[in-house]
């Protein structure tokens, strides 16, 4: 035993050590969403270090500061042992609980839900704040019947990817991104720190060793932006008045990519312009023969102009056909006399009044440098272009020699996302890189398998509220992507099945639902009231609300009679947060280090440009005290409810747990949940009958599987004939028609017409016809954030946005022994000129103030902002009481949220009608985090040096102790 200020040494250095066992197990990352390969090192069963595995496709043995600290996750005081069922008579968020056994708590919510399932199966609704489990959750709640599922997309980055995916089939994230090996101009516009993490940096570093050229376009210059060759500093919320300029600008010097546009994408067809039915969408061929017109899932009967001929054809196949020429601009007229005119004309027409002058008074940035940026684009895309000598094949059966790069590559985020204008910003970026010629070229924006989609994705959300029926499962997903007004989510008189209002009129494009509008919505009972939440690591009452406090009072907020307006809470979590508090019941689940884990082809992989990749996480180490992993616990509840496609026609489980179901289940026969080593001798891959060795065979391989395709189908994968066969296939896509980008999408101009009252199918309430009139253009354009509209800007003059730091990933981060000596606390940064002018001091205590609320915090100066924002890092301050910290820790006391200054909801001003609206995208209803307008004063010096709102709860909840050793120290290879 050491002893203090001992002369005796440490230890005996040439002493045998005592025996140990050592080894070293591989699983897969968790502390962000990379999903890294990790290497466990244990010691007699302990795990004492973790490194990146080097036989890892994704990282190659890269781990960051995240990565590195999983085994304070595995140790922290704040650990979820048992279940735990709130006392009678005690108040929610008080954390007051009664330790329960499993069987009481699988017993009491399975009796809850069987007895909703039998009456009314929408009043349970199941919301996941991590969504890498996807298709197990979804499956769940369709089987259940209810329509009230989502994962934590729709207050995430759901512009991103329904933006994307509804332009060119694929987005940034795990679905695609910039191919940095062949670039050689990078842009990135809105992305924080982390996103993407060890991947990016890595290719970052190898990129600018090649003498790539790297610019950022973001507010703050942080993280990756602290290495960009040039960063340009950007107004929030204003990203894409940058696009339509740009876009001005590459079209009016033509460094555009004609040959690209004609062939690839919706440019060259004819859109009717005369008013009626028919307006604003694509002209057809009325000749039966030739199909019903095109829309949205649809693509064929469409036509265009061939110059070479003087005629109208047939886009498919004629527009492609050898010897025609598509016209890209011009205003033509049908046999029939209907006005016409190509999709890139009426774009070039819409950008035509976005010059750089329009687009320097609303971003900030000078009208000369957007015209040089603009001309860098186009040159390096068009003047810097170079031919891969990789044939193909397209859709059409023309084959192409070679594969042609465009080494102009872009990446954003949740920047571009989080606005109540993301959506049309994102599309445009989309149309940018499309006029580039960018999309799955080398050099560009690759696609990632399962990707790309079918634009529309052919994943249609369940619609029809006829189908909720007692005991029944759902006849589709809860989730989805509309191609029309007649599959959304409503009834007959226009109001939301959903309770999240998701696919509803107000929010039509929801493609992964609206977890931040369900405790208000639940509370209000609009449109109904539910009986059961189950929320799964969703830190609903603190940091994944943008007004927390609210968010408090709503669940702890009676009726009449003293009951809860949601009358029972299930909250899932492995640590104490904000939320566990206020749950009736809890459910302790483990960390990513105890439990079995798929990262797959039906959900969110891991895949890389080259080829499909999934992984699994396999237990390390076993579960802490009582603690199981949700998913075992879901197929427990699934086998206990006899939902149909968990249990055989006896009632029998079909499975045996989570490993089981990954292992057999089968969503169409040969595709299962993983794609390596399938067949009966785990000989197959991509598809076949199931494996019963299967976790065996991802253990001994690193716990991945990645399938290298060849190089004839790497790229140009929308339009790759086969690929497309490839993937239709192996199960990725239901058909195999070529994917043509989409720059003006007739799928929002049919939900325009309807708002017009120009057709006569499903109608909007009237009070949202304007606003769906006005936000569902065809064409990407931009317009202030909904916020500005209701915000006197002369009072309240800075934009206010915030950031994840690199090393934390959410608050399941910043409650970690490790990664707090990095941040225990956060600081609001700001200009050196604006603080000054506020009269705040470096390092002062200062107000932050909203016309929704206030926040004191403490205040540094940073040259690394653009003089009319501040900005933070999100999730470090913590709720007084939750996650174990000690009474009076920095995390409480100095560390603070900006969520405090966030609106839930914008008055009629701001909502395009008579009543109030969320505060989100009018589109997909993303919440619109970064829209926040405030100003900064000097706290008085009487004050109290802590921040405000400042909440006081109870330190810790009963079954949670976890027994942490106070000195865990090595020397010399021997623990001490």
């Amino acid at each position: 035993m050491f002893r203090f200020l001992s002369r005796e040494p440490i230890h005996d250095p040439l002493a045998k050590p005592p025996a140990q066992v050592e080894e070293v197990k591989t699983t897969t990352c968790y502390m962000c969403a990379c999903r890294c390969g990790i290497r466990v090192h244990l010691r007699d069963g302990e795990v004492r270090y973790i490194d990146g595995n080097p036989a890892h496709p994704l990282n190659q043995g890269v781990i960051c500061a995240k990565g590195a600290s999983g085994i304070m996750k595995q140790r922290s005081p704040a650990r979820v042992m048992q279940p735990l069922l709130r006392k009678p008579g005690s108040e929610r968020g008080a954390g007051d609980f009664e330790p329960i056994s499993w069987e009481r708590a699988l017993g009491m919510l399975t009796e809850r839900l069987r007895r909703i399932r039998a009456s009314d199966p929408k009043k349970f609704a199941l919301f996941t704040g991590r969504d890498q489990m996807q298709a197990l959750t979804g499956l769940f709640a369709r089987q259940f019947g209810t329509p009230n599922y989502a994962a934590h997309g729709g207050f995430c980055s759901v512009n991103m990817a329904a933006g994307m995916i509804y332009t060119v089939g694929g987005s940034f994230w795990e679905f695609g991104g910039p191919d940095l090996e062949r670039a050689k101009l990078f842009v990135m516009i809105g992305t924080a720190e982390d996103h993407h993490s060890n991947p990016m940096k890595m290719a970052l570093g190898k990129f600018k060793r090649r003498g790539g050229r790297f610019i950022s376009i973001n507010p703050v210059r942080t993280g990756y932006s602290a290495i960009a060759d040039e960063w340009i500093p950007i107004r929030p919320g204003t990203d894409g008045a940058l696009l339509m300029a740009l876009l001005h600008e590459l079209i009016a010097a033509d460094l555009i990519d004609h040959a690209f546009l004609k062939r690839f994408t919706n440019a060259p067809q004819l859109v009717v312009l005369d008013e009626g039915e028919r307006e604003g969408l694509f002209a057809f061929d009325p000749d039966p023969a030739c199909g019903p017109p095109g829309d949205g899932r649809h693509p064929h009967n469409k036509l265009i102009w061939d110059k070479a001929d003087g005629v109208v054809k047939a886009a498919y196949p004629a527009g492609v056909a050898s010897g025609c020429d598509p016209a890209l601009e011009g205003y033509f007229t049908l046999a029939d006399g209907t006005r016409v005119a190509p999709a890139f004309q009426l774009l070039r027409d819409r950008v035509a009044s976005c010059t750089p002058e329009w687009a320097q008074g609303i971003t900030g940035i000078e009208a000369k440098r957007i015209r040089g940026l603009a001309q860098e684009l186009g040159d390096n895309a068009l003047k810097q272009a170079f031919e891969l000598p990789i044939p193909w094949t397209d859709a059409w059966g023309t084959v192409h020699e070679t594969t042609q790069a465009r080494p102009v590559a872009f990446h954003a985020m949740r920047g571009l996302a989080a606005h109540s204008n993301g959506f049309q910003t994102v599309r445009a970026l989309a149309v940018l890189m499309s006029l580039l010629g960018t999309i799955d070229a080398p050099g560009g924006f690759r696609h990632k398998a399962p990707y790309p989609r079918h634009i529309v994705p052919n994943y249609r959300a369940f619609n029809s509220p006829d189908m909720i029926q007692p005991d029944m499962p759902l006849n589709a997903a809860p989730l989805g992507f509309p191609a029309n007004p007649e599959e959304l989510a409503i009834h007959a008189d226009g109001s939301p099945i959903r309770i999240d209002h998701a696919f509803s009129w107000k929010y039509p494009l929801s493609a992964h639902g609206l977890m931040h509008n369900v405790i208000a919505n639940a509370v209000k009972g609009d449109p109904y009231r539910i009986d059961t939440l189950l929320l799964f690591m969703a830190n609903m009452a603190w940091n994944s609300s943008m007004s927390p406090m609210s968010a408090r009072e709503m669940l702890n907020r009676r009726d009449d009679k003293g009951e809860y307006l949601i009358p029972f809470l299930v909250v899932c979590d492995a640590f104490q947060s904000e939320t566990v508090a206020f749950a009736d019941l809890v459910l302790p689940d483990t960390t990513y280090l105890e439990r079995h884990d798929v990262m797959s082809m039906l959900d969110r992989p891991i895949s890389e440009f080259d080829g499909p990749v999934d992984s699994v996480r396999i237990p390390v180490v076993p579960p802490a005290g009582e603690c199981r992993p949700f998913q075992e616990v879901l197929i427990e509840l699934a086998s206990r409810l006899r939902l149909p496609a968990f249990t055989a026609a006896d009632g029998t489980p079909k499975f045996a747990g989570y490993q089981d179901f990954i292992v057999n289940y089968q969503s169409q026969p040969g595709i299962g949940f993983l794609m390596g080593w399938r067949g009966r001798d785990g000989t197959e891959h991509l598809k076949g009958a199931p494996n019963p060795n299967q976790w065996e065979a991802y253990a001994q391989n690193n716990c991945v599987f990645q399938y290298h395709l060849p190089e004839s189908m790497q790229y140009m994968r929308n339009w790759n004939r086969d690929y497309l066969d490839f993937a239709k296939d192996k199960g990725w896509r239901q058909k195999s028609d070529p994917v043509q980008l989409a720059l003006y999408s007739d799928t929002l101009q049919s939900f325009r017409l309807a708002a017009q009252g120009k057709t006569s199918g499903r109608q909007p309430p009237d009070e949202l016809r304007e606003r769906i009139g006005t936000y569902f253009d065809p064409l990407p354009f931009w317009y202030p954030p909904l916020e500005d509209e209701v915000t006197d800007q002369q009072i309240y003059p800075l934009n206010a946005i915030t950031q994840r730091p690199m090393a934390m990933y959410h608050s399941w981060d910043s409650q970690n022994a490790w990664l707090r000596q990095i941040h225990s606390h956060n600081y609001l940064h700001v200009n050196p000129a604006t603080a000054a002018a506020a009269g705040v001091a470096d390092g002062g205590w200062c107000w932050v103030e909203s016309q929704w609320g206030s926040v004191r915090c403490m205040l540094r100066y940073s040259e690394a902002v653009e003089p009319g924002t501040v900005w933070t890092w999100n999730a470090i301050g913590k709720a007084d009481g939750a996650w174990q910290l000690t009474a009076g820790s920095d995390e409480v006391r100095k560390g603070f949220l900006l969520n405090h200054l966030i609106a839930q909801e914008l008055p009629a001003a701001a909502a395009g009608g008579p009543s109030a609206i969320g505060n989100s995208d009018p589109i997909t209803g993303q919440a619109a985090w970064y829209d926040v307008r405030v100003r900064i004063r000097a706290a008085d010096l009487v004050e109290p040096e802590e921040t405000f709102p400042l909440t006081r709860g109870r330190a810790s909840l009963a079954g949670g102790d976890v027994k942490v050793p106070r000195v865990l120290a090595y020397f010399a290879g021997r623990a001490k």
